[in-house]
């Protein structure tokens, strides 16, 4: 142990590397709490530590815990006055994630370790891995921990919102020097498995300490990671070991629920396989899971069918959805690919659904996986992502009067019921505060132009200090449930639900008890 007392008789140099040994002490200290290393492993990862920061004395230093985010602080503050490390935000994440791979289990430890607890309990490994995930800094919860969440209730039930702060904002020349990047087929993708241990670049993100769970559902071998950025508790991707497109068919229905079976305390859903109304990465076969409730579990239901083995409901929700519910996974398979098959070549001209342009398809579903006790339970989401002049990003998307709030597609997580708003909002909704309390006039910013109208009608109600947030959080909650309303196929009035269950009567004809 070196006394602190001596710290003030060393020069600038000696100073710097009594600091440095701390700050490396601190994060052994750490990993150990943690369990991302053991004991039998510190001398190594000190030295990996030592080599990456070119340090060539050490002193171990007894040292107080400290929280992750100021140890790597202080680290990143030495490489970039030591020019290991450039000043700007990508630069740090891709230098932080290489520190961490110094304290990281290797995969197949990490493997190994989930397995053994799966023997003895699905929860304990996810539970295990999860935080593993956390720990390493993989998934950064400090910045997860800034997004901006509620719920607020809706004639759907309550809805949640989230603005999303978690992903930092470049600066423009970080993006200016990634466009000069040569580009890289390798990985293929962010959602490859050749992502673990990925170095990173100014382009894409570091994955050194980025670990996967292999899994085998219905005999194809998937992989089970997190999300870095996490929209909900325990937010995983369940992605396919090969890079081939998103397919919404009898497979995809197998997957989901061979993979409820083996996690029953997880639900698992994939995007739709088309543009428009699919997620962001059509070209990976993925699924995204989690253990989260989300609002379209507490739908209300508009109708019920009883037919042999299985339950079926029809949801007042916003997108259209059919819920089955059967203790066969089986029977379940069976009727979602006989609803998808019916849906795909399914018209109702007079609702503006038109299953085919020429050779080109556009219904197609979202499904999502749970258990319901002891039972297996499909929601199965009808989607079409037919364009006209008049909805040129589509007839069933966000239309342009929500521009002003959402303008993206609407992906698995939000047809749940969970918003993911854009940051820009944060900033937009305390200004238009300002503007509702007659503090400021909206004119004088052109970022809030865009939402004048939803303004003026938010300006006709009774407005005051005490109150202006909930009008502002709910206004926000009922803008995205119209977001959602123009998602669906099916409007939830009397025409719309008559034409929904025209649908199901078809699709179950001879079915019906």
């Amino acid at each position: 142990m070196i006394e602190l007392k001596f710290y003030q008789d060393y020069n600038e140099d000696e100073k710097e590397i009594f600091i440095m040994n701390k700050e490396i002490c601190q994060l052994i200290n750490y990993a150990l709490k943690k369990q991302l290393i053991y004991e039998e492993d510190v001398d190594y990862c000190i030295n990996q530590l030592l080599d990456l920061f070119h340090l060539d004395e050490f002193t171990k230093i007894e040292t107080e815990d400290a929280p992750l985010e100021e140890i790597l602080e202080a680290m990143l503050e030495y490489a970039v006055a030591h020019n290991l490390c450039k000043d700007d935000i990508t630069s740090k994440d891709l230098f932080d994630t290489r520190i961490m791979d110094k304290v990281m289990p290797r995969p197949h430890e990490v493997i190994q370790d989930f397995n053994n607890r799966y023997a003895h309990s699905p929860h304990d490994a996810t539970d295990y891995f999860y935080n593993l995930s956390i720990s390493s800094n993989y998934i950064r919860m400090n910045r997860v921990n800034k997004n901006i969440k509620f719920k607020r209730d809706t004639k759907y039930g309550p809805l949640a919102i989230t603005i999303n702060l978690s992903k930092p904002e470049k600066d423009p020349k970080e993006i200016a020097k990634a466009r000069l990047l040569k580009s890289s087929g390798y990985p293929q993708c962010l959602l490859c498995k050749e992502n673990v241990g990925f170095a990173g670049d100014l382009r894409r993100p570091a994955r050194e300490n980025h670990r996967i769970i292999p899994l085998n559902l219905s005999n194809n071998r998937y992989y089970l990671q997190y999300s870095p950025y996490v929209y909900y508790n325990e937010h995983c991707i369940v992605f396919n070991e090969e890079h081939i497109p998103m397919k919404i068919d009898h497979q995809t229905f197998t997957h989901l629920l061979d993979f409820i079976e083996q996690f029953p305390h997880y639900m698992l859903g994939s995007n739709a396989d088309l543009p428009i109304v699919g997620g962001s990465i059509l070209t990976h076969d993925h699924y995204q899971g989690g253990a989260y409730h989300f609002p379209i579990e507490d739908a209300k239901v508009i109708t019920n069918y009883q037919i042999e083995g299985c339950h079926v409901e029809l949801l007042h929700w916003p997108l259209s959805t059919i819920r089955l519910t059967s203790p066969s996974k089986d029977r379940l398979v069976q009727l979602a690919d006989h609803i998808l098959e019916d849906w795909i070549d399914y018209d109702d001209t007079s609702r503006h659904i038109i299953s085919h342009t020429e050779d080109t398809r556009h219904n197609t579903i979202t499904p999502i996986a749970r258990r319901s006790g002891n039972d297996y339970q499909m929601d199965l989401v009808l989607r079409n992502n037919r364009t006209t002049a008049d909805y040129p990003l589509g007839i069933f998307h966000p239309h342009q009067e929500n521009h002003h709030i959402k303008k993206e597609n609407i992906g698995l997580i939000e047809v749940m019921g969970l918003a993911i708003l854009p940051a820009r909002l944060k900033e937009e909704m305390s200004l238009l505060k300002d503007c509702l309390l007659k503090k400021k006039t909206i004119d004088d910013y052109e970022c809030l132009l865009k939402h004048k109208e939803w303004f003026n009608e938010l300006s006709k109600k009774d407005i005051t200090e005490d109150n202006v947030d909930e009008i502002i959080k709910q206004g926000l909650a009922d803008v995205f449930t119209s977001v959602l309303e123009d998602a669906g196929v099916y409007k939830m009035d009397e025409d719309g639900i008559k034409g929904f269950k025209k649908f199901v009567n078809y699709t179950l004809k001879g079915e019906i008890l």
